[in-house]
């Protein structure tokens, strides 16, 4: 377990494979943005993609159940609300499974609110860099307004 917070830095080539071994990176090659990467000294712990859209997005957030309550997460998202304010982003958005009450209390913890885009009904097969997933869910999208000044 980390004694000390997480470097977390953007993904770079050489670490693919390493965080692979451990974390799904199901959105690498995407082309819309990057992944920031939470590591205990060698080792990844957990990963959160932004994508540059319009409203940028929070995705693919992970932690690796060794290192689960230890603030990981907190701290990937607040370096990517950072990471967007960098590309000039206002706000930040995210879906969130209507279903997963512990990601939906962490994102209303850092502060995402219901925008009121209807629920989004997604079924069916997608292709992933780790295979197919079998989705069949409904996602909420939920919104932070960011500041330049934190």
């Amino acid at each position: 377990m980390p004694d000390t917070p997480p470097e977390i830095r953007p993904l770079g080539p050489s670490e693919v494979d390493a965080v692979c071994r451990v974390l799904g990176l199901a959105r690498l090659h995407q082309g819309n943005g990057s992944y920031l990467v939470a590591w205990d000294g060698d080792e990844p712990t957990g990963h959160a993609y932004l994508a540059l859209t319009d409203p940028p997005e929070l995705q693919d957030v992970e932690v690796r159940i060794p290192f689960h309550r230890h603030g990981i997460a907190h701290r990937l998202i607040a370096a990517v609300e950072a990471a967007a304010v960098a590309q000039g982003a206002d706000r930040l958005r995210l879906s969130v499974s209507v279903g997963n009450q512990g990601a939906q209390k962490l994102y209303r913890l850092l502060g995402f609110v219901d925008v009121g885009v209807a629920p989004k009904i997604v079924r069916g097969t997608i292709q992933i860099r780790t295979g197919p997933l079998e989705l069949n869910d409904t996602m909420l999208t939920w919104e932070k307004r960011l500041s330049s000044t934190g």
